[in-house]
């Protein structure tokens, strides 16, 4: 159900948006203890990974985080709003066990949603949160009731209508608000079209 990017020194969720392009977290190509951009070719994307095991296995042709995004900013509020990235991989997973998801515009305040990561202590299967909602958006982040861990980063935001599950935000952080958990996430709307245009730039 979810997919996990999955790099030397980073372990982040990951869910394909096209059959070579993956949507997660800004931070994700980052090393977490030197702050360096990690080299696309370090890093290798395990679609369906469950219990040591994925459906196919793909390197990453490139890796564009969004282009306001600041790894080492001090406001960490405003790297929320940017933490997103695209990972392109080496060749497109075209198999019927394996189906890109939607994306779709962000939900409202009250709205239900569900994660869906490889958190930590369950890094060998993907999880579904229990229903979360919507406690708070800005122009360019939402609050969620959504308790997550250390390996949610990048999990997709799922929000459902019509019987479909759609990508509405990724996770980029967690943080507590009056005493109680909560996940950050990334707008997709703005971002998901300039991370686009910037993978068609460096690609050119």
């Amino acid at each position: 159900f979810a997919l996990l990017a999955h790099t030397v020194t980073t372990l982040c969720t990951g869910a394909l948006i096209a059959p070579d392009l993956v949507l997660t977290a800004g931070h994700c190509l980052f090393d977490k203890d030197t702050g360096a951009r990690i080299d696309p070719a370090q890093m290798q994307f395990l679609a369906g990974w469950r219990n040591g095991r994925a459906v196919a296995y793909r390197g990453v042709r490139q890796a564009v985080a969004h282009p306001d995004f600041v790894y080492s900013g001090e406001d960490k509020l405003a790297r929320v709003a940017h933490d997103v990235a695209l990972i392109q991989l080496d060749q497109p997973i075209r198999l019927p066990s394996v189906v890109p998801f939607e994306t779709d515009v962000r939900p409202g305040m009250g709205d239900e949603v569900g994660v869906v990561s490889y958190a930590m202590e369950r890094e060998d299967a993907p999880s579904l949160q229990k229903v979360c909602h919507v406690l708070g958006e800005e122009p360019e982040l939402l609050v969620l009731s959504c308790d997550v861990d250390f390996g949610s980063s990048g999990a997709p935001v799922f929000s459902v209508r019509g019987g479909v599950a759609r990508v509405v935000s990724v996770v980029s952080a967690k943080a507590m608000i009056e005493g109680q958990p909560v996940a950050l996430g990334t707008s997709l709307e703005g971002p998901l079209t300039d991370l686009r245009a910037e993978l068609q730039t460096t690609d050119g």
